[in-house]
């Protein structure tokens, strides 16, 4: 199984998620440092969509100026808008696998990808 994840390593969730994925030798793993090579606003929009969030649900807000900014009423234009320019905004981390998309907060929810 192909597996994705948009990884923090200064996460300490995103780690134990990347542990569980590394784990596992049925998963073929592609990891992608998002502070360092961010996905596309369309790419963003792909992903919510396919996890059953709103970009808004995927914001992230611990540790950033979201909430100054007035990002968690903004409409879902203006959140990827956002989430592009400044990947920090995207809550971590987002696996994607063929079984769909998910924020794997607590890390345990990967298992439900694989």
């Amino acid at each position: 199984m192909k597996a994705t994840i948009w990884h923090n390593p200064k996460c300490g969730t995103s780690r134990k998620t990347l542990a569980i994925l590394e784990e596992r030798s049925d998963v073929e793993l592609t990891v992608v440092e998002y502070l360092k090579e961010p996905p596309s606003r369309e790419k963003l929009a792909q992903l919510y969509k396919d996890a059953g969030i709103t970009p808004n649900q995927g914001l992230r807000i611990r540790g950033t100026d979201a909430k100054e900014r007035g990002l968690p009423e903004a409409d879902a234009d203006a959140v990827l808008d956002a989430m592009a320019a400044e990947p920090i905004l995207m809550e971590r981390p987002l696996v994607e696998t063929q079984k769909g998309v998910a924020i794997c907060r607590p890390q345990d929810e990967v298992l439900k990808l694989l």
